[in-house]
């Protein structure tokens, strides 16, 4: 008997410790195995000197305990004032003697309110490693900055690190709603239990806002842009208000999302006119509401007059006025309206693609201060790969916000392993030429292209109640990368995924070296096998799940894939040029000049901007159907060297997640070739041509993909 409950009471330690692994994000903490760097780690940290009792003080010295204990397997002595040699001395500008502030000297000057230094300094002929900010949560920021240092094995000696976020509002977007399942989310329901809450405060959203805090990200919209007007009610806002107590501490603001409707809905009005007074002041007394609960309230998300949403235009007023109505509402209490600039109308068909233009466009420099627009990177939705939105080029007197996806709505879900950060570096570093060559997207976003002092990048997250939080757990990649790029939209993102890997997983190079290029090809392979050359918008109808070329009998034209893709006997893609809807116009001139002719135009936008014949021949000499159909078979490929590269990485990995990468892995290499077969079937239709040599053949006929019916895929 005594045997049994000891195997399993092991059985239990044993699953609670690998459990931990997928929980615990990138922030394992796992031992130094490095024994130089172990010994210089050990030798230059002998201590913690903490100078700050705040929250946030008490945090950043916990953190550094923790994190310094699990990695050198000895627990740092903490001491309430320097003494001896070599330690870490971790506190605010304004905790510092003046001795420590002298040797830092004029650092201060090159860092702003969320900006943190790093120093190996000398006091009276000791040497010790100084962590300080303007405030303390700069110094938290350095604490997790100082801590991946030795994450990922890098010497600690002569150190000089003075870093600052590039943009203000750097903010996750949770599309949850109040009954606790997650538009587009794949990764179970979500971390906000209502029902609990504001009196149980579960260990997620204090681990959820390490995570965030540990990457600079400092801001969560808790609930859906498809809005639901409870959430400004007391009672919700009593729970909202329990978790911006949680999260406060680590840096992170509460937003919440605006239901235009709001006023009838909750508030007892017959209208929403946002040039109604009494609809004005409404909102201006809700917004009082909030900021007496929450001082440090964020402000609004709204998505209006889209997909249905309400907004101003049902009253025949336009997003300025809407915007700015909400803007003054919030002002006097320092909070922004992100005003989504995600819009199509059924009665305007031409191009879904120009729409966002031509309704925000003209109003460029009419919005508030407070204002910003909230601009996806692409003009359709978040494709595996757009052009970036043209916005971002033509309006300089606006400030302009990026809307990235992290949950993979139209890239396989959380079923399949896709690297984002590369989608997202490939936007940010497109030139849009609105002041001539160099001017990237990313100094659009940043504020420095137009000296726009209000910034923002936001992600919708990918974040739910699963053990490893993102349902694959290199989705995990996803959120930690977005966060990286949103501190500095000009990181690498091979050098993003080097870190995450190393904090993650391990940071032997057996591992490191084949993984990390697994990454970097991962978001062309799901291009390859999903929407090659351009190709876009031709998943399955409603949830997104597997492909849909075919569909062409939903109520709004703009909703079929047919749509998109205008396959006939003459050729494929959507002619957007000047023999088409024009739209590449939208474009600086410069970009549109290439664009715009099928000879200069990127190959792989060649679709999304023409509609080119099944004989065109591409710069590697095959007609378009060639092309086309190895392409996919690529991405096919692709995906069986992934799961090749995987299966060698099993000495470096822990068996369960492992086994839980490999898993996944053969389900998209089951899905990329129905992906294959599904479009080159039906696309074959059209082009009347045989598949070329080296591209396999399906095994099953169009009828039967066809058939294939999905009513409970996840995140609907």
């Amino acid at each position: 008997m005594i045997s049994l409950r000891l195997i399993f009471l092991a059985f239990i330690i044993s699953f609670s410790a690998i459990a931990q692994k997928d929980y615990k994000l990138w922030l394992q903490y796992d031992k130094t195995t490095n024994a130089a760097l172990a010994s210089e780690y050990k030798n230059q940290l002998q201590g913690i000197v903490s100078l700050g009792n705040s929250e946030t003080s008490k945090i950043s010295l916990k953190e550094l305990e923790t994190g310094l204990f699990n990695m050198l397997e000895n627990k740092p002595e903490v001491f309430p004032e320097i003494k001896g040699e070599n330690k870490i001395i971790v506190g605010s500008k304004s905790s510092l003697t003046s001795e420590i502030q002298k040797a830092v000297g004029s650092d201060f000057d090159k860092i702003n309110e969320e900006g943190f230094i790093i120093k190996s300094i000398s006091l009276k002929n000791k040497k010790h490693i100084l962590i300080t900010a303007k405030n303390d949560i700069g110094v938290l920021y350095g604490v997790y900055n100082f801590l991946r240092l030795l994450q990922t094995n890098k010497s600690i000696q002569n150190l000089n690190i003075i870093e600052a976020p590039k943009t203000n509002i750097r903010i996750l977007n949770h599309w949850d709603n109040l009954d606790r399942t997650v538009e587009r989310g794949y990764a179970g329901f979500s971390l906000w239990n209502w029902q609990k809450l504001p009196d149980f405060i579960d260990q997620r959203y204090i681990d959820y806002a390490r995570a965030n805090a540990s990457v600079g990200i400092n801001g969560t919209v808790l609930t859906n842009v498809n809005a639901n007007a409870l959430i400004l009610t007391p009672q919700y806002l009593e729970k909202v208000e329990a978790l911006a107590n949680v999260f406060r501490p680590y840096g992170i603001k509460v937003y919440l999302t605006a239901r235009f409707s709001a006023p009838i809905e909750i508030g007892g009005l017959k209208t929403a006119d946002p040039k109604d007074v009494d609809v004005a002041n409404w909102w201006k007394n809700k917004a009082a509401e909030i900021y007496k609960r929450i001082p440090d309230f964020g402000g609004f998300l709204v998505k209006a007059n889209s997909e249905g949403q309400p907004g101003p235009q049902n009253y025949g007023r336009d997003h300025v006025d809407g915007a700015n109505m909400l803007a003054d509402a919030v002002a006097p209490f320092g909070g922004v309206i992100m005003w989504r600039a995600f819009v199509y109308s059924e009665h305007d068909v031409n191009d879904r693609a120009k729409q966002a233009y031509a309704e925000f466009q003209p109003y460029d420099g009419k919005f508030k201060d407070n204002v910003i627009v909230q601009v996806k990177n692409g003009a359709i939705d978040f494709q595996p790969r757009e052009p970036f939105h043209p916005l971002f080029g033509a309006m300089p007197k606006t400030p302009l916000m990026m809307e990235f996806q992290i949950t993979q709505e139209y890239l396989g879900f959380s079923t399949h392993l896709v690297y984002l950060p590369k989608l997202y570096q490939e936007v940010l570093e497109s030139d849009t030429y609105q002041k001539g060559k160099g001017s990237l997207v990313a100094k659009v976003v940043d504020g420095t292209l137009d000296q726009h002092k209000l910034t923002g990048i936001a992600g919708v997250s990918n974040i739910g109640n699963d053990l490893n939080w993102t349902g694959h757990p290199f989705a995990q990649a996803n959120w930690y990368g977005f966060g990286r790029l949103a501190w500095d939209p000009y990181l690498d993102s091979e050098t993003i995924a080097d870190e995450w890997l190393r904090c993650t997983f391990s940071n032997n190079e057996n591992f490191i070296k084949p993984i990390k290029e697994m990454m970097m090809q991962s978001r062309e392979a799901v291009v390859n096998y999903m929407t090659p050359l351009g190709l876009h918008h031709i998943m399955d109808t409603g949830h997104h799940y597997g492909p849909g070329p075919w569909v062409s009998n939903l109520s709004r034209p703009e909703w079929n894939p047919v749509y998109y893709h205008k396959a006939d006997k003459n050729g494929i893609g959507f002619d957007r040029s000047k023999t088409g809807t024009n739209a590449t116009a939208q474009y600086a001139s410069e970009v549109e000049k290439i664009f715009d002719n099928p000879a200069t135009c990127p190959e792989k936008d060649l679709l999304w901007f023409h509609h080119v014949s099944w004989d065109y021949k591409l710069k590697n000499g095959q007609t378009l159907w060639n092309g086309m159909a190895l392409k996919y078979q690529e991405g096919v490929d692709q995906v069986k060297e992934m799961q090749n590269i995987w299966n060698r990485t099993k000495p470096y990995v822990d068996a369960e997640r492992f086994k839980e990468v490999e898993m996944l892995l053969n389900i998209q290499y089951k899905e990329s070739k129905w992906w294959r077969d599904a479009c080159l079937l039906y696309f074959q239709q059209f082009s009347g041509k045989e598949l070329p040599k080296g591209v396999e053949k399906p095994n099953e006929t169009l009828e039967y993909f066809k058939s294939l019916k999905f009513p409970f895929a996840p995140g609907n």
